[in-house]
């Protein structure tokens, strides 16, 4: 199971996902350019103490997070409030890549095509969105828990 960002705005949107992948377990990519510069020290002061446990891969471009070989392992799962499917009725794999747009326009019509399916999270007819980390935790949670992939805890 993957995490990515498409284009992020917001930086501490960026050090909240490393935190959410470093702590499930599971690998973050960040696809540029983003709203902010994306240095490595802003990284690791995002990361904080979590640092040493994130495994994240920064992609140029969203041809070049196409073309790694990632991809190969699974599908591409966009969340957007445009979404086809309901996040409780979408069965996930193992492999799959979790894909979000940018928190100000969400994600392109070639990111749209490039997905081979496009999830919404239910929400109450009045809200317009949730936060994009919150929608990370939302949707990770649910696709670990399918395919049970959430970490082992430790033994006393």
């Amino acid at each position: 199971m993957r995490l990515a960002l498409f284009q992020p705005d917001i930086p501490q949107n960026v050090g909240a996902a490393l935190r959410l992948a470093a702590c499930l377990d599971v690998d973050l990519e960040v696809i540029e350019p983003c709203g902010f510069p994306l240095s490595d020290k802003a990284v690791r002061r995002a990361a904080l103490d979590y640092g040493r446990l994130a495994r994240w891969t920064r992609r140029a471009s969203f041809e070049d997070f196409l073309a790694a070989p990632e991809r190969a392992e699974g599908r591409l799962i966009l969340f957007t409030t445009r979404g086809a499917e309901p996040l409780h009725s979408v069965a996930f794999q193992a492999g799959d890549t979790l894909i979000f747009g940018r928190e100000s326009s969400g994600a392109p019509e070639e990111v749209h095509a490039a997905a081979q399916a496009r999830v919404y999270i239910p929400l109450h007819p009045d809200a317009r969105s949730l936060n994009l980390t919150v929608s990370a935790a939302i949707g990770l949670s649910e696709a670990l828990r399918q395919t049970g992939g959430f970490p082992k805890p430790r033994t006393p």
